[in-house]
């Protein structure tokens, strides 16, 4: 048989045995494969089936849900990463990230803390009708908002609002229990006294540990109130910091807080690109933010055209992920918060509003794709899931 041009190239004889060895051993290169592939799904599991063993009351709006793994094995996580979640309420499949308030040195549960939301359809659930005993099914740790020794200063400067409070708490946690050489600055903003989430465990740490911090910042303080009142401001930090250059800045809350803080922060003289910001969600009141189209209002409905598939109705005022999934079409999802790009899906006609600040590789956006959990239909719509 005539050779092929192919078999004249240099190298051509070794690559050919190396061939025919590997074929020879796919047995034994198999089994080591395989191997790695197991421990590589144990750090990194798609699914978790996990069961409620407690549930700690924290504020009166405010549960921990304390989740142990049916099978006795729990992935380890750096403190600030979450799980999500995988619901079906109301008949709606969808999915919520929630950060681990626990710290990650022990290997026994999760506790993930869930603040209510009003008219918020998983919030809801999980806080009325969740009991010990059921089963929750769940991603494994994932997340980028955590203490990087490489990249982060030894103090940290710490703004939480709400249920933001949680990522900081599992670092707080770890860095008492395990006696790490580093410094925690908290400044938590809350409504009133009464909606401080694991106030009296962080204020008893505060006063126990010299490298703990607590500021509480107080927008409706009672009249025996006599800390920080209002909101964040530089003063507020100023009057606590005596100097920015040798801290690391981590910011975590509802959209308000950032909206707000983070000029705060900035005129500090701590550069944006600087303060590390956990994603929080898609922001409430789309229509107020800067960019979205005058035209149209949080109610007008849309039509979603699901190429080779369904046609919807969408809101302006929803994301397109929860159209899909009010609307039974499943999207893979996890952080919910532009970040992770599972989501993401195809505009092949129409236009969507995505709040700044969404991180869109440069090759989706040249493509046409948008993250779904970030992007709001202001028009017609067909799209490639």
């Amino acid at each position: 048989m005539r050779k092929g041009i192919w078999q004249e190239f240099d190298g051509y004889q070794d690559i050919a045995e190396e061939i025919r060895v590997s074929r020879k051993l796919g047995g034994t290169a198999s089994s080591a494969v395989t191997g790695a592939e197991e421990y590589i799904r144990q750090l990194h599991p798609e699914r978790l089936e996990l069961c409620v063993a407690d549930i700690i009351e924290e504020t009166s709006s405010t549960k921990t849900l304390r989740l142990v793994s049916k099978d006795n094995y729990l992935p380890p996580f750096l403190a600030g990463q979450y799980i999500a979640l995988f619901l079906e309420v109301r008949g709606i499949r969808t999915s919520r990230p929630y950060s681990i308030s626990s710290q990650p040195n022990q290997v026994g549960y999760y506790d993930i803390t869930i603040r209510r939301v009003e008219n918020g359809l998983v919030s809801n659930f999980l806080l009325d009708e969740v009991n010990r005993g059921d089963t929750l099914i769940s991603s494994g740790p994932a997340g980028n908002f955590y203490f990087n020794p490489l990249l982060h200063k030894k103090t940290s400067v710490c703004i939480a609002g709400g249920s933001g409070i949680t990522p900081f708490m599992s670092m707080i946690r770890e860095i008492i229990e395990c006696g790490l050489d580093r410094t925690v600055y908290l400044f938590y903003g809350s409504k009133t006294t009464e909606d401080i989430i694991f106030g009296d465990e962080i204020t008893h740490l505060a006063d126990k540990f010299e490298n703990i911090h607590f500021v509480p910042v107080i927008e409706e303080p009672a009249n025996e109130y006599d800390g920080a009142c209002g909101f964040i401001t530089r003063k507020v930090l100023r009057e606590v910091l005596e100097r920015v250059e040798d801290k690391s800045f981590f910011i975590c809350g509802p959209q308000g807080l950032y909206d707000f803080c983070l000029p705060q922060v900035e005129d500090l003289g701590v550069p944006r690109r600087k303060i590390k910001q956990e994603m929080y969600g898609p922001p409430p009141n789309i229509e107020q933010y800067p960019g979205w189209p005058g035209d149209i209002q949080p109610d007008d409905t849309f039509s979603v055209n699901v190429k080779n598939g369904s046609r919807i109705k969408a809101k302006a005022g929803e994301t397109l992920l929860s159209a899909l999934e009010i609307n039974e079409i499943l999207v893979p999802s996890l952080c919910r918060s532009g970040e992770c790009s599972m989501c993401r899906v195809k505009i092949l006609s129409g236009k969507v509003y995505q709040p700044a600040g969404v991180p869109v590789r440069k090759s989706d956006r040249q493509f046409g794709y948008v993250h779904s959990c970030m992007a709001f239909p202001i028009s017609d719509l067909e799209i490639l899931l």
